[in-house]
């Protein structure tokens, strides 16, 4: 069952194809969950949470903001961080996929 009204709302290959180049790195992953965990989350919490520099950070969040996931909000000098709702809906994604069992696979 379609949890969008018709297949016209639904997206194109192409354009789902953004949001998983956007998160297609592991660390993007680790932050979209960091961020999930903790809305609002700058640059600087992050690096220093999830062991990485500032400018490797920097350059992941830009990532996950221009392919939609994440949405930025300035605060003066500082930006937070935040889930958009295509980001909120892949994080769900990953969480499920994370609890796959992968020796129940039929492969």
């Amino acid at each position: 069952m379609l949890e969008c009204g018709s297949i016209h709302d639904m997206k194109t290959a192409k354009q789902m194809e953004r949001h998983f180049k956007g998160a297609a790195n592991h660390r993007r992953i680790e932050i979209l969950l960091w961020i999930d965990a903790h809305a609002g989350v700058t640059v600087e919490d992050l690096a220093e949470n999830l062991h990485t520099n500032f400018k490797t950070i920097s350059q992941h969040t830009r990532s996950l903001a221009q392919s939609g996931l994440v949405d930025k909000h300035y605060r003066g000098r500082a930006v937070a961080h935040n889930l958009s709702p295509y980001g909120k809906r892949f994080v769900k994604f990953i969480k499920e996929f994370q609890r796959v069992d992968s020796k129940q696979s039929t492969y």
